[in-house]
């Protein structure tokens, strides 16, 4: 998972599962479902395969290209295998994504509307117990007018905002297991723990700072 080859491999996967679900799918295909889980959106079956696959490549492009072009590139050497790790972990949640629509545009049964909640959740577990260890730089992470500003600001903001994206994956975790209609309040509250308190720390933080 801290390899930076590991999203070729997985673009691979992806293409490989396009080419062999295509002769197999409809001519439409499913690609977006509501929160009852009821399918709203539909794409031609070229469409459904290529699409994530597509952005696959240019995300794990992206990542290459993203340390240099920092002003701050000489920081990635201190978190290299974090990098890694939080780009292919995104890379991955994106292939279960594209295995998803291909398995629905087959006629399997899934419950999207859990599947999606707990994959959500996940994701934010994973990235968030990771995040106190990226070091400052313009890409990754909470990056604020503050944060940016200050070091020390930055590492305790990300320290904080670590446990806080954790938390707030297990509150989307738990989406997939209450009603439907619980569904928005507690997502809303889940970003707003995970977002909000750490850019409101970020700034007090450096007024403090700057009071010193």
């Amino acid at each position: 998972m801290r390899s930076r080859w590991f999203g070729l491999v997985i673009a691979a996967l992806a293409i490989a599962v396009s080419i062999w679900a295509y002769p197999q799918l409809p001519p439409t295909v499913a690609t977006h479902w509501n929160l009852s889980g009821t399918p709203d959106g539909f794409s031609s079956r070229l469409m459904a395969v290529a699409i994530i696959p597509i952005v696959l490549l240019l995300m794990t492009g992206l990542f290459q290209i993203l340390p240099k072009l920092d002003p701050r590139a000489q920081n990635y050497a201190k978190f290299f295998g974090t990098y890694w790790l939080i780009a292919n972990t995104v890379i991955a949640f994106m292939l279960i994504a594209h295995a998803m629509i291909v398995a629905s545009g087959l006629g399997y049964s899934l419950k999207i509307d859990r599947l999606m909640p707990v994959g959500v959740g996940l994701l934010f577990i994973v990235l968030g117990n990771y995040l106190a260890r990226v070091e400052p730089n313009w890409f990754v992470g909470i990056r604020t007018p503050w944060t940016l500003s200050s070091d020390t600001v930055w590492r305790k903001t990300h320290r904080t905002g670590g446990w806080l994206m954790v938390l707030s994956g297990f509150l989307v975790v738990a989406c997939a297991f209450l009603p439907h209609g619980a569904f928005i309040p507690v997502l809303v509250a889940a970003i707003l723990i995970a977002a909000v308190i750490p850019i409101v720390q970020s700034y007090v933080l450096w007024k403090r700072e700057q009071s010193k």
